[in-house]
């Protein structure tokens, strides 16, 4: 950051503020204000928010961000901060954002940097546990606390968290809020809001891992297993199938940031419905063989900045350029109504051109990398050929000084030979004799020693020292003017960077959508309608991931509507399929969401604001938090946080506690859904094991519930998943049946199902009789009378056969009756 910008604070240095914005001024304290807190690290962004307006804290769940920190500036575009808090130890894409946010002349917030170590992650952690919370108690327990704030802030996000620990840094010192209060009084946080980008949905890092959007494996080879990961079975893993770096890293964007916006989606939607057609496909194929050569355009922009192009560099670069000009082409004489196609054709300039011819006339790749320096071509620089011209009959005419140099020579030195040797320059290079053993010995009359090198004595000579003068710059002067013209090239290529960056952008756009038109069309996908109403249907609906796992799979479709089945309780036994099922419909959405496909007979998809779930507890980042805690935490979100316009996902809710204590939750959360207006009922498909919850009559009749189960069927005492979604309610859990599936003994199954039908019906549970223990003594003494009463001096005892057959059944039955 430029230096000598702003004055030292407090607490930390402004870097720039507009007038008016200081927090010392009368006028200004009582009004509404929004400070910003923002770190970024390796592409990677964390940042929240408090607007002094609400008293709320505001976060983002860390989001990968490009290198022009496009999103960032989504961001203050729409929060449109007063105060913008960052470290002072930043990345320079950071130090660049911020200096060109201080050239815009309508909009000049306040910045402010801390030093590095106020942005640490416990440091960040513990100044939540002390934020002041009004509407908690104050005799609150640290435990109790950090369970709260678990279920209202992400503690998955490690630098929002340390963006948060130095905004709150920032409040308290200011005072915002609580400038004519006690100094004991701390700057108040009444709400905690996932802070979302409009027209983006939003969804938690659990629903990424728990739809198996990303899953990210160990590396199979033996010399990544412990730092390198791979992508494993996932949604990501299956349409991942772009041809260049920026392709993949642009399709990670558009998972982790699905869209609301009906335009971009039918952007995206008619690309790949375009190549999804079979006539199509020659074309596909030739697009992505020229996506492969889209290389790293801002690392090769940067090190020519700093000229450190490397010869690969150029090579890769006229690769990319010519291949852009290809791409430009072909898509001409594809249909020009398909913006990304008209886009193409007119934003890929003559600049491209031009970069490419100029890099082929100049540079010599061959001789580039042979030398493994920057070389040109031959007719590019009169003065550079004619020193080439030199050093090339070099060779013949230094020959001719060596044999006239070794007729002056002691007539012991049988050969002799001129070289020239860059910063040293040339030297007379004789063999060493036999005779030449000490220094001294190296000693000739007329020549000054230089060194001795592969027992081979180097001398400078008077002719030697002539050349010198006359040739031994020679080689140096070739490199100097050939950086020198490197370094005109690369200023010309840098003049017109803003065409590299605009065939960055497309291409990765159009790898993109090739590579899910590709998954598309082997997996048999179909194009989803979308509209903006609050309605989901989709017609035979598949699991993108399950069908690619299983020889038969059983289609289910589903249908939620403004005013019919926005809440849907599926109920059925273990292994019926009821988690795969709402899965499947969170994948689809999801898909949908992002442009893709979708695999369906058909889908009409309203567009949703969120995916919520609840679905399977992991290990929590919290430490000491129970399995069931998670959980509500994860419910308390799609409580609060949900809307109309939500998808909520909830499977098992209530485990891992006391089954009437699960089951009260469980009823009272649905029974809170069900009493909102209906278009405040979020999309809610909820799997269940607690079918009290719908015998006892637990919730309130609704023309919004509907209630289903998946389909078994019993053959003798075998259990058979149909996998078929039905209405109605299941009757029975099929305990036993899964049990034996499972390969439970089955006198152990039996007595299960006794124990199960006495507690249903109120009858008494009886244990059942042990052996007494004096007929037991007498069995062990039985056991232990007929070992010793063997004669084991018998040669023809078989004592294995009597272990065997006698003892062991004996001690087993023994045991067993224990």
């Amino acid at each position: 950051m430029a230096a000598g910008l702003g004055s030292l604070e407090a607490e930390g240095r402004t870097i720039f503020s507009p007038l008016g914005i200081h927090g010392d001024e009368e006028d200004e304290e009582n009004s509404s204000a929004v400070f910003l807190s923002v770190l970024v690290q390796r592409e990677q962004l964390g940042l929240c928010f408090y607007d002094n307006k609400d008293s709320s804290l505001n976060y983002m769940v860390d989001t990968p961000d490009s290198h022009e920190l496009h999103l960032l500036d989504r961001v203050i575009q729409e929060v449109s901060p007063h105060v913008i808090i960052t470290s002072a130890k930043q990345e320079h894409c950071m130090t660049r954002f911020l200096q060109k946010l201080a050239l815009n002349p309508d909009y000049k917030p306040e910045v402010v940097t801390y030093p590095y170590v106020d942005f640490g992650l416990e440091l960040g952690k513990q100044r939540l546990l002390s934020a002041h919370l009004p509407f908690l108690p104050t005799s609150i327990s640290e435990r109790d606390k950090l369970s709260y704030l678990s279920s209202c802030i992400s503690f998955d996000s490690p630098l929002m968290l340390r963006a948060a620990g130095a905004l709150l840094k920032c409040l308290d010192r200011r005072r915002v809020g609580v400038e004519l209060e006690d100094s004991s009084v701390g700057v108040p946080i009444l709400q905690f809001h996932a802070y979302t980008l409009r027209g983006i949905v939003y969804i938690d890092r659990d629903t990424y891992s728990v739809l198996q959007i990303f899953k990210s494996d160990r590396h199979p080879s033996v010399y990544k297993l412990c730092s390198g990961e791979k992508e494993g079975l996932s949604l990501y893993g299956i349409l991942n199938r772009c041809r260049s770096k920026f392709g993949s890293k642009l399709l990670r964007q558009w998972f982790l940031r699905p869209t609301q916006e009906l335009a971009v989606l039918h952007r995206r939607q008619e690309v790949i419905r375009f190549f999804t057609s079979p006539r199509n496909s020659d074309i596909l194929s030739t697009l992505q063989s020229l996506l492969r050569n889209i290389t790293n355009i801002p690392t090769l922009l940067h090190r020519m900045v700093l000229s450190h192009t490397k010869v690969t560099d150029w090579k890769n670069l006229y690769k990319m350029v010519h291949s852009a000009v290809c791409i430009r082409d072909t898509v001409r004489h594809l249909p020009q109504s398909i913006q990304l196609f008209h886009e193409i054709s007119d934003g890929f300039s003559n600049d491209l051109h031009y970069i490419a011819s100029l890099i082929n006339r100049v540079v010599d790749f061959e001789s580039s990398l042979a030398e493994n320096r920057f070389t040109i071509k031959p007719n590019v620089d009169s003065a550079i050929d004619e020193k080439k011209r030199t050093m090339m009959g070099l060779s013949d005419f230094l020959t001719d000084v060596a044999r006239r140099e070794l007729e002056h020579l002691d007539a012991r030195i049988p050969s002799c030979c001129v070289i020239y040797i860059p910063l040293i320059g040339f030297l007379l290079s004789v063999p060493r004799l036999p005779s030449m053993v000490e220094k001294e010995d190296f000693q000739i009359e007329g020549l000054d020693f230089m060194f001795l090198s592969e027992d081979r004595l180097h001398y400078r000579s008077e002719r030697t020292k002539e050349l010198d003068d006359l040739l031994g710059d020679l080689h140096c002067d070739i490199r100097d003017m050939e950086t020198a013209v490197m370094t005109q090239l690369q200023n010309t290529i840098l003049e017109r960077s803003s065409s590299l960056y605009k065939v960055l952008d497309l291409t990765a756009e159009l790898d993109c959508l090739i590579a899910m038109s590709s998954a598309s069309q082997e997996y048999g996908y179909t194009s989803p309608k979308l509209a903006s109403h609050r309605t989901i249907t989709i017609t035979q609906g598949r699991h993108p991931l399950l069908e690619l796992c299983t020889p038969v799979f059983v289609a289910n479709s589903f249908h939620s509507s403004e005013s019919q089945g926005r809440v849907k309780i599926i109920t059925g036994p273990n292994s019926s399929g009821k988690s795969i099922y709402l899965k499947q419909v969170g994948l689809i959405v999801f898909m949908a969401l992002i442009g893709s496909d979708v695999p369906a007979k058909e889908a009409e998809i309203g567009l949703v604001d969120g995916i919520f779930t609840r679905m399977q507890s992991r290990e929590s980042v919290s430490v000491g938090l129970s399995t069931f805690m998670i959980d509500l935490n994860q419910m308390a979100q799609a409580l609060n946080s949900s809307t109309g316009n939500s998808l909520v996902l909830v499977d098992e809710f209530g485990k891992g506690t006391n089954t009437v204590d699960g089951l009260s939750l469980l009823a009272a959360s649905i029974s809170h859904w069900l009493r909102k207006a209906p278009v405040d009922v979020p999309h809610l498909l909820l799997a269940t094991n607690f079918h009290s919850l719908l015998q006892l009559d637990l919730l309130p009749s609704s023309i919004l519930l509907s209630v289903l189960t998946l389909e078994t069927a019993v053959d003798g005492d075998d259990l058979v998943f149909l996998y078929q979604l039905k209405e109605g309610i299941c009757q029975s859990s099929y305990a036993a049946n899964i049990a034996s599936l499972a390969g439970l003994p089955t006198s152990l199954v039996q007595r299960g199902v006794e124990v199960s039908e006495l507690y249903r019906t109120g009858r008494p549970i009886k244990r059942i009789d042990k052996v007494s223990s004096d007929e037991q003594a007498n069995r062990c003494r039985s056991v232990v009378e007929s070992f010793l009463s063997l004669d084991l001096d018998d040669k023809d005892l078989d004592l294995q056969r009597f272990m065997k057959e006698e003892v062991l059944p004996s001690a087993g039955e023994v045991l067993n009756r224990s």
